[in-house]
Formats: C-alpha cells, sequence, structure tokens
C-alpha cells in the first residue's frame, strides 16, 4: 500500500524483501530478495536507491547505520532503537512526560515477586524485544501464574507492566517530513481479538477534549524525534479519560488502513510525502468508517460478500498462503451509522 501510493505520486519502487514476489514485490518496478540485515544486498540496494524507508520494526538498526552513509534514510535509526526495545521506549516516553503504565525491569525470577509486591495484580510480564500481536506476553493474575510466566524470562530481560483497566484502546497517526511539519489523524478505536487487530472504528467514540489530548500526545512524541513518515501512537483510555501510551509502531499501521476511503490523505501517502520530504496538508475525516481485517480463516468467506456488497472496500493483500491467524487483506465500509454498519458486520456470521 506504501508502493502503491508511492507510485501514485511518480516514483519508482524498489523492494527488499526475503520473499519471492512478496505483496510489495508485486506492485513494485524490482525485487532483491534477501534477508533483510544482508549487508550486501542492502548495500545493492542503497546503490540503486534515492531514499530508503522500513515498513516493519525487526529492521537491523546496525545494518541500517552502515547505509546511511551511501542513501537517504529519512526515518533514521533512533525512532527503530526505541521501538524495538521496550525499556528504551519507556524511558523515551518518560523522559517527554507521556503517562505510562507503571512498570519494573525484570532481569531475575526473583525480581517478578518484589514487583508484583508494588504493582499488583492483574499485571503483564513482557519481552523487550520481538514482541507483536500478543506474543512474547503473559498476564499474570495470580501467584499460580508465575511459574508459567518464567519461559519468557528464557528469552532475555523483561518488564513487568501494571494492568489498566482501560474502557477502550484508542490509536493516532502522527506524520512528519522532517522540515518541521507535522499532522495528526483522526483517534480512532480499535477493537482485537485474540491479541490481534479485529476492528478499528473512525473516528472513536470518546469525549472530544480526549481525542484532543491523544492528539496532542502524538504531536508532542513527533516533534521529539522530528518525524519523518507516519508514526502509530497506541493508548489506553480509562473509564475517567485518562490516557496511557501502550506502544509505538515507527510506520503505517493496521489501525490506519481505514484512511485510503476515508480520509482527505491516506496514511500511505502521508508516509511517502514524509519521507520524500513534501509537505503536509491537514488530514480531514470525509467519513466515519470501520476497518475490520480479514484473516486467513476467513479469506474465503468474506470472497463471496464481494457480490453482496458493492458499498464496501475489498482490499486483498496478495499473500501466496493464507493461514489461520495471518491478516490477509482488510475491508473498510464508509458509514452514517456505526452502530448499522457493525450490526451488519456481525450479521455476516463470518467474525462471530
Amino acid at each position: 500500500m506504501m508502493a502503491l501510493s508511492a507510485k501514485s505520486m511518480g516514483f519508482r519502487i524498489g523492494i527488499l524483501d526475503p520473499t519471492e514476489d512478496c505483496p510489495a514485490a508485486q506492485v513494485a518496478d524490482w525485487q532483491i530478495i534477501a534477508d533483510y540485515a544482508d549487508l550486501r544486498a542492502l548495500e545493492q540496494m542503497a546503490t540503486r536507491c534515492q531514499v530508503i524507508t522500513y515498513e516493519f520494526e525487526n529492521v537491523d538498526v546496525t545494518a541500517l547505520e552502515h547505509i546511511k552513509q551511501v542513501v537517504r534514510v529519512p526515518q533514521g535509526t533512533d525512532l527503530l532503537a526505541i521501538t524495538q526495545d521496550r525499556l528504551l521506549e519507556k524511558s523515551f516516553l518518560e523522559a517527554n512526560n507521556i503517562i505510562i503504565a507503571p512498570y519494573a525491569t525484570i532481569v531475575h525470577p526473583t525480581d517478578i515477586q518484589d514487583s508484583i509486591d508494588s504493582i499488583g495484580y492483574p499485571c503483564v510480564l513482557k519481552t523487550t524485544r520481538g514482541g507483536y500481536d500478543g506474543k512474547g506476553q503473559y498476564v499474570l493474575y495470580s501467584r499460580a501464574d508465575l511459574a508459567p510466566s518464567m519461559d519468557l524470562l528464557r528469552e532475555g530481560t523483561c518488564v513487568l507492566e501494571a494492568w489498566i483497566p482501560f474502557e477502550k484502546e484508542i490509536s493516532v497517526l502522527v506524520a512528519g517530513n522532517g522540515n518541521g511539519d507535522i499532522t495528526v489523524f483522526p483517534v480512532v478505536e480499535n477493537v482485537h481479538r485474540n491479541n490481534i487487530l479485529h476492528q478499528t472504528i473512525a473516528p472513536a467514540a470518546i469525549d472530544s477534549e480526549v481525542a484532543k489530548e491523544a492528539q496532542r500526545i502524538a504531536r508532542v512524541i513527533a516533534d521529539a524525534i522530528g518525524l519523518a513518515g507516519v508514526l502509530a501512537v497506541e493508548m489506553f483510555v480509562t473509564p475517567a479519560g485518562g490516557i496511557y501510551v501502550n506502544e509505538l509502531a515507527p510506520r503505517p499501521h493496521n489501525s490506519g488502513h481505514y484512511s485510503i476511503e476515508a480520509c482527505s490523505m491516506s496514511q500511505f501517502e502521508a508516509h511517502i510525502r514524509g519521507v520524500a520530504g513534501w509537505p503536509l496538508a491537514e488530514v480531514k475525516l470525509l467519513s466515519e468508517a470501520v476497518m475490520v481485517n480479514v484473516l486467513g480463516d476467513e479469506l474465503a468467506e468474506t470472497e463471496d460478500l464481494i457480490a453482496e456488497k458493492p458499498s464496501w472496500h475489498f482490499h486483498y493483500y496478495g499473500k501466496h498462503e493464507a493461514k489461520n491467524g495471518r491478516k490477509m487483506g482488510h475491508i473498510t465500509i464508509l458509514t452514517e451509522d456505526r452502530d448499522e454498519t457493525l450490526e451488519e458486520i456481525y450479521q455476516t456470521k463470518i467474525w462471530d
């Protein structure tokens, strides 16, 4: 989707990915098939490009530092390094006066009980690196959960976080062009199932002052890092309207897919404009929308809906193998009545 936006803006696109004919390669001009940390492949890419951007967190920081001498990497590596390590991320947020859940660093098993004494149950043990879609974490509700949580410590240092009794999960996309231009997207509500994003509802049904504060927080973070490209800020909202930042994603984000149809500028166009140094206009929500993810076990049933739902916007990613729990596409529905649309989605019986 980033490549499609870039192509519409007149850029030629090359992709480095270990999988031949990966989704991005299908719409690019050329592909280098190599591991993301392959220095020779990255050097080859650097000589063929004017600008390089990454679209997920598990990119080798050292490898990117190496090619920065040859080619522009507008996103830089500082934000990437911060978001790859939960402890660094928390330190960065605290340094910028952003409220996060109380936490403790866990190095040895004995650290957990000491930390629980101050944090309390329930709490969440997370690896500091590599977790996504619920992987690399374990929720502790009582002492009975201590023993099974120890498996995570074998992977290295962990973080123990207090469980925030949230009312809604929200996210805000913010885009910058590295030259001081920053634009913030509407606040959206996210619904997860089995730790995988199921639905995004735009805009979030929250108090306007809470929404303004969420956007302010996103702008503060973008300013602090001199943002180039798109950053997603995931947050929890408590019943009292308090906001806790949960996680940062230094790239276009699943919760922003609705923006293709629903906004004056999609997150993908904003990202490409940002890394290219183009100016960024204010983002306007043109229509309320609901985005629902299509996982591997739902793929065939959603394809059957195409004939029945002419107003729905179907996006399929071109992945060669459909696996249960794997994101294969998404559907965006523009709406004037979100409750009616949510009921319409429910009535398909695909996402029961």
